[in-house]
């Protein structure tokens, strides 16, 4: 299965250098990394960054994460009573499979 992450183009340029993605500064706040399924992408993009520029959407293998991150990533309920998929840990970028610009 395929997860995705929205953000800003100067935060993965600054994963990509230090080679593992910590997390943007609502991640912090929460404790963990948010991600979206693909149903629930456009929601998100809707949401939280309307009218924001210059961001890409990372690809990430879920499979290859366990395997990184043996039991970190947790589906749980969110907005509307959805389930989101949460990282509690950083992100290798060896999980990211594919990065593209938004609307890509």
């Amino acid at each position: 299965m395929i997860v995705y992450k929205i953000l800003p183009r100067s935060q993965w340029e600054a994963a990509s250098e230090a080679g593992e993605f910590t997390g943007s500064p609502v991640d912090h706040a929460d404790g963990f990394i948010h991600f979206s399924t693909a149903d629930q992408l456009a929601g998100t993009l809707a949401k939280h960054f309307a009218g924001q520029r210059d961001l890409l959407v990372l690809h990430v293998d879920t499979e290859r994460l366990d395997e990184l991150s043996p039991g970190k990533l947790k589906l749980e309920v969110s907005r509307g009573g959805e389930e989101f998929p949460h990282l509690y840990s950083d992100l290798p970028l060896q999980a990211v499979v594919h990065v593209a610009p938004v609307g890509e």
